[in-house]
């Protein structure tokens, strides 16, 4: 191959669009029974009524309940990634609307308080989602404990280019028009 080859080469694998990456949006609050799942199952669908992909990751640690408000029975959790090895694309559940989700698991004490190192080994996986959705929705656990604290940091610290936070609270929001 000559040098022309070469360079022409170069120049059109440099053209390639590259898919951007996914938008991650953290529903979290120090407040429980404020809402979060509620608005992050309702973020999900109108991002998929918009044509986007999306998957909700449920990490309110042992306490989940998306699944409970889709209705339905995943067959693996965040349980399967951190102790089985499962990879994280095997571990979605497909709820209504096509919308994905990955259960944190519900009554299963060892999620409760994970430490530094397996919420830091989710993120990373969290990474591997980009190729198969648009949009990630994390659905954090509330209160201001070490481990909701550390992974909510993480996340922003990993994903700070793509991510948005909404901070739920009791407090009323009113709107008005100027």
């Amino acid at each position: 191959m000559d040098q022309a080859t070469q360079l022409r080469n170069i120049i059109k694998n440099s053209n390639v669009q590259q898919r951007p990456l996914a938008r991650i949006i953290t529903v979290t609050s120090g407040k429980g029974g404020v809402g979060k799942s509620n608005v992050a199952i309702n973020l999900a669908i109108q991002f998929k009524k918009m044509g986007k992909r999306v998957i909700i990751l449920d990490a309110d640690f042992g306490l989940a309940n998306i699944e409970i408000m889709f209705g339905t029975v995943p067959k693996h959790n965040l349980c399967d990634l951190i102790y089985q090895g499962k990879n994280i694309k095997d571990i979605i559940t497909w709820g209504p609307e096509g919308i994905g989700f990955i259960s944190g698991g519900s009554g299963i004490s060892g999620m409760y308080n994970l430490s530094r190192d397996y919420l830091v080994y989710i993120i990373v996986n969290l990474a591997e989602l980009d190729a198969i959705a648009d949009t990630i929705i994390i659905d954090t656990g509330a209160g201001i404990s070490n481990a909701v604290m550390e992974f909510w940091w993480q996340v922003v610290r990993s994903f700070w280019s793509q991510h948005l936070s909404l901070h739920l609270s009791r407090i009323p929001i009113h709107c008005s028009k100027l």
